[in-house]
């Protein structure tokens, strides 16, 4: 319902970690190595999944500070009994086989960033709901060990949402009701769950006690958490009541989205912000319930949402005066008498009288210091983005001309193609003064 909501949210992603301090009187990080308690593997052959899933993550310090690249030592190893389950991966400078691995990595350590990498994969012939363990060790330059193990489990939970294409002909300031569907088609169970709620350029009606609402977005963010929440594979919930919403009173397109996914995979892409108080309305509860027809999306997605309402946009007359050559710089003004704002859907077409030569046109800057025209020009036509215009305001554009002989130009209002099938543009109930004259004269 992405409108596409900082630092990302990894709620339920356990890490095992050992770390040590080194006190004095200017102490420094001690050594330590992080790595995830419970990682999901693939399947294997199957590239389908979560569209969000956080990657494998393992860092590791040496508690220097150092910077060298090299001289310490990362292994990693499928334990006894594992083997049918998981397997290694391996990258860069990294040795070994399936089920132990050695990398030569520096005194700062992330395999997000850093070429040497070791992560587990789904062995072959693996299953569904198998689990292996692997271990981590990370050696000093010193000689110290330090040891973290991830257990990994083949199979994925793969959360979906419900949502609606578009809702048209809302009625201004109107309250919508919608409900939270969700389901999941991955290969093992779900032991947790995140939502997020956007409500765009709406308001929430109501607050759920159980959610949190991040300042500065209170009335438009809602970020849920349902720990306790399991979804087997194949099964649906719906989480009731269903989100109310009060739709936009000038906003004649909107939007609101569901993101979903499982505590336990993260969230790689999309960030959650922090912080809020907890809503004054009734607790979100999940019951069980099916799956209708979609259409359905991986991680949730958006509802775009079009009011019953226009906006009545005008151009003026503009009368330009004086002797063939005379320079003169003028302006062409849209403005929008509402009571909708459509957003950025129009655009001026500027046809000047014959004769008259543009010296001087609206520009804009594009990279530092350098310009170009804002306007397309093309057979002594330009056409400008008007970009977004509130009820009751203009946008002007200042045009500099070398007169020529008496004569009349027009101006015109257009809207830009169609983005959507929701999308219906200005709904000008007065298309009349969408057109006006130019005239040169002595």
């Amino acid at each position: 319902m992405r409108t596409r909501w900082g630092g990302a949210l990894v709620a339920g992603l356990l890490l095992a970690s050992l770390t040590s301090c080194v006190s004095g009187p200017d102490p420094s990080p001690g050594p330590s190595l992080t790595a995830p308690g419970t990682f999901h593997l693939r399947p294997v052959g199957d590239t389908s999944g979560p569209h969000d899933k956080l990657p494998f993550h393992l860092s590791a310090t040496d508690g220097t500070g150092g910077r060298e690249r090299e001289g310490r030592t990362l292994t990693a190893d499928v334990l006894p009994g594992s083997e049918k389950a998981v397997a290694l991966r391996r990258s860069g400078n990294c040795r070994g086989g399936p089920t132990h691995v050695t990398c030569e990595v520096g005194a700062e350590y992330d395999n997000w960033s850093d070429s040497p990498r070791v992560s587990p994969v789904a062995a072959k012939g693996s299953r569904p709901g198998d689990t292996g363990v692997v271990r981590f060790t990370y050696t000093t330059a010193k000689g110290r060990k330090l040891t973290a193990r991830t257990r990994a489990v083949v199979g994925e939970p793969v959360l979906e949402a419900l949502t609606r294409a578009f809702l048209t002909d809302v009625r201004p300031g109107a309250e919508l009701t919608e409900p939270v569907v969700i389901r999941n088609t991955g290969e093992v169970p779900v032991e947790g769950v995140g939502l997020e709620l956007g409500a765009g350029e709406m308001e929430f009606a109501e607050k759920y006690a159980n959610c949190r609402y991040p300042e500065p977005y209170h009335d438009h963010i809602a970020v849920c958490e349902f720990p306790g929440l399991r979804i087997d594979p194949g099964r649906t919930v719906v989480l009731r009541p269903a989100v109310r919403l009060r739709a936009s009173k000038t906003h004649m397109y909107t939007s609101f989205r569901h993101d979903v996914w499982a505590l336990a995979l993260g969230r790689h892409y999309g960030t959650t912000p922090k912080g809020g108080d907890r809503g004054d309305g009734p607790t979100l509860a999940a019951e069980p319930g099916t799956a209708p027809s979609g259409p359905w999306v991986k991680g949730g997605g958006f509802t775009y949402v079009a009011l019953d309402t226009h906006a009545d946009y005008a151009v003026e007359d503009v009368a330009l005066h004086g002797a063939p050559g005379t320079r003169r710089t003028f302006r062409l003004t849209v403005r929008n008498d509402g009571p909708g704002d459509a957003g950025a859907v129009a655009r001026l077409v500027f046809e000047p009288p014959p004769g008259t030569t543009m010296v001087k046109q609206p520009m804009e800057e594009y990279d530092d210091g350098v310009y170009q025209p804002y306007c397309d020009s093309a057979d002594f036509t330009y056409t400008c983005d008007v970009g977004p215009l509130k009820p009751g305001g203009t946008r002007t554009f200042e045009f500099t001309a070398l007169l020529g002989e008496p004569g009349t130009g027009r101006l015109l209002l257009r809207d830009g193609k169609p983005s959507a099938a929701w999308d219906r543009g200005r709904r000008d109930d007065d298309p009349a003064d969408d057109l006006a004259v130019i005239t040169v004269g002595e």
